[in-house]
């Protein structure tokens, strides 16, 4: 059964479709709440929200995108109502993540050119870094966070994303971008402090 007749039976009542429907998808959702809320609790009741809300709205559903799509929507919904009321700081300009924005503070420029890494899609892929990834992703504000995740660890277009979160894609552009160089100034420091130690 594809899904587009699954969908059909889920609307009309049919719950062991619907079940089928949220299996081939609850690995990814589980994810993308992990990686957005950095905790395994705070993932656990998004995804139950998101389920619960797409149980409830599963007649508004109009197969527009994939059902995937859908339930991310949803996810990226959830998620935001559960940290609406964190207190996060803004990042930095991008301009104060560039040399030439540091007036002339040789140390920071040599710093950015010393230990920049480079794409921080491509660094998630050893292992020896991951966790000190995660936890950066996780103490980014929530939009960037979002931005970030979707376009690096679910590998969306920024087209795509653009769309998930109902933003233009220069917003969007300049979230992940911004993200990027913030986990960059982060993993920076992380390097040097790592180089400080194997020259002690």
């Amino acid at each position: 059964m594809n899904e587009k007749e699954l969908v059909q039976r889920a609307q009309a009542g049919d719950f062991n479709a619907f079940a089928e429907l949220i299996g081939a998808h609850k690995n990814k959702i589980y994810g993308l709440a992990r990686k957005l809320s950095g905790n395994d609790q705070d993932a656990e009741d998004i995804v139950q929200d998101t389920f619960l809300k797409a149980i409830d709205k599963i007649d508004q559903f109009r197969q527009e995108a994939s059902f995937g799509t859908w339930l991310y929507t949803i996810a990226l919904n959830e998620s935001r109502a559960h940290f609406a009321r964190s207190k996060q700081s803004d990042l930095k300009p991008i301009e104060d993540y560039l040399p030439a924005g540091h007036s002339g503070d040789h140390k920071t420029a040599d710093h950015h050119r010393l230990y920049d890494w480079g794409d921080p899609g491509s660094v998630m892929e050893k292992e020896e870094l991951r966790r000190t990834i995660d936890r950066y992703i996780a103490e980014l504000p929530y939009k960037y966070r979002e931005a970030f995740v979707l376009r690096y660890v679910e590998e969306m277009s920024v087209k795509e994303v653009a769309k998930v979160i109902n933003e233009s894609e220069a917003a969007t552009k300049s979230r992940i971008l911004r993200a990027r160089l913030a986990l960059r100034d982060q993993l920076a420091e992380f390097f040097e402090e790592r180089h400080d130690q194997k020259l002690s």
